[in-house]
């Protein structure tokens, strides 16, 4: 078994300890990418070079070993921008961009001692759950290379998954980090909006994206999410919160809490072994003397239709910029400024992205405004309400990551309702901006796996990731990928 196969908790011991050299983790890193990737496809660009030269120094200086990621490679989605480093977003559009400068949280992994190594694929400027609509084709699942390792973020779940990175960073807009991380068997933490900051990260819905680690285990993801939270000056929506140690309350787990389930929210469609799964978990927690109730999240059925609304008449404004004046694509069959721009924009956007603008500015436009994204914002207020009243009688909420286990390539991408309904669990977190982790809790009959996550209240990530602790001891998950 080689170093990339090791978590992050355990390879900083080791690296502290002089055992091994962050060039060992990184040549073994190198070699899973070498031999895994051209089947997984999770990266879009991999810096090898960089990667070793870098690894090299650190050894070299020893500088590493008071750092908490100790020059450990970590893998970034490629709409987290780094700075000298092309930044595509998946799309066609951005083609020849590179970054003048590096997000905020790619700057703290770096700061934290991490080295970036690569830049992972993942769904047109995070639009999508299958990551099928990238520009430069689709990543693979590596429990099942027919299948799709979800989405947005696929490649950065992929890549840990395959133990091509011993951690990565995602964007959760509607379930981004966690329902791909919920199809890989990897840990996926969307923190409480504002938890991490936003500058650098290119912009699909402003009020919903948050940037969040992913990891082989609950602690991993504890200690990667402690190096990129940060308030930060660049963000008018970033949480001037103190940062905890995420990892102090791990060891209570579950002890003392109390656990809702909002069983009339998951009957919306959701397959018989994702249920059979959760009610298995809820046997073990009660067996333990852990507290499982029902709660009621009576407006979380119209979270969809709500999400699709504002996400999408965000996406329409945040788009915009991209019109071949300034950086990226340009046309050439130009014949005036407006046949630049319209030309630009249809060579340079996928289906799915001109599918969300088109939406987006129809719910904005003249006429429609009130009957749309006002509705949706006065439906969102609701959904926050739910998530409040049902807070007080408990102190997380668990539910599935997704309806189903991961699907087929190919099953879902000439369906695009049946595709956001992958993310029916997922979305009512971003609309009420909660913290919340995607944990592996099973295998469905077919070999693949399952995941729940678990919601908290706001700035509560500590709860939060001391309940998946919990979870993650009881159900003592194998990981079984086939690359």
């Amino acid at each position: 078994m080689g170093l990339n196969s090791r978590g992050l908790v355990e390879l900083t011991v080791l690296l502290k300890k002089g055992e091994i050299s962050p060039l060992d983790v990184a040549k073994d890193v190198v070699a899973a990418v070498e031999e895994k990737d051209g089947d997984v496809h999770a990266y879009v660009e991999f810096y090898k070079e960089d990667l070793l030269e870098r690894a090299a120094a650190l050894t070299k200086s020893g500088d590493y070993r008071s750092t908490p990621l100790a020059g450990l490679p970590i893998a970034v989605k490629d709409n987290i921008c780094v700075e000298g480093r092309a930044t595509t977003a998946g799309s066609r559009i951005l083609s020849g961009y590179t970054s003048p400068y590096t997000a905020t949280a790619a700057a703290n992994v770096l700061r934290s001692g991490g080295i970036i190594c690569g830049k992972t694929n993942l769904d047109e400027f995070a639009m999508g759950s299958s990551t099928e609509n990238s520009a430069f084709g689709p990543s693979r699942n590596p429990w099942n290379l027919d299948y799709a390792p979800g989405g947005s973020s696929g490649g950065s779940a992929a890549a840990v998954a395959a133990d091509m990175a011993v951690g990565a960073l995602g964007s959760d807009t509607g379930g981004s980090i966690r329902q791909p991380a919920g199809f890989c068997g990897v840990v996926g933490m969307k923190p409480t909006y504002g938890r991490v900051s936003r500058y650098g990260l290119i912009a699909f819905a402003s009020s919903l994206d948050q940037i969040g680690p992913f990891a082989r285990s609950v602690e991993d993801c504890a200690v990667l999410l402690g190096a990129i939270s940060s308030g930060d000056a660049q963000d008018a929506t970033s949480l001037r919160a103190p940062v905890p140690d995420f990892a102090r309350d791990l060891d209570k787990g579950l002890d003392g809490l109390t656990v809702g389930i909002p069983r009339d929210f998951m009957e919306m469609g959701t397959r018989p072994e994702v249920e059979e799964n959760l009610t298995t978990l809820c046997a073990r927690l009660e067996k333990e003397n852990v507290a499982v109730v029902d709660v009621s999240l009576a407006h979380a059925r119209y979270a969809c239709a709500c999400y699709y609304v504002i996400a999408n008449a965000e996406a329409s404004s945040n788009l915009a910029r991209f019109d071949g004046v300034r950086y990226g694509h340009r046309t050439e069959h130009a014949r005036d400024v407006y046949s630049m721009y319209t030309h630009t924009r249809d060579e340079g956007f996928g289906d799915e992205v001109k599918r969300r603008i088109l939406l987006g500015t129809y719910v904005l436009s003249a006429g429609y405004y009130d009957a749309y994204y006002l509705k949706a914002q006065k439906v969102r207020s609701l959904i926050i309400r739910d998530f409040q009243n049902a807070f007080d009688h408990v102190d997380l909420i668990m539910m599935p990551t997704a309806p189903s286990a991961a699907f087929p390539i190919g099953e879902k991408v000439s369906d695009p309702l049946l595709m956001y309904l992958s993310d029916i669990f997922t979305i009512p977190v971003n609309l009420a901006g909660l913290p919340a982790i995607a944990i592996p809790s099973g295998v469905a009959p077919d070999g693949l796996p399952l995941g729940v996550q678990l919601i908290g209240k706001p700035l509560e990530e500590n709860t939060v990731l001391r309940g998946a602790r919990g979870v993650e001891r009881l159900v003592d998950f194998e990981r079984k990928t086939v690359v």
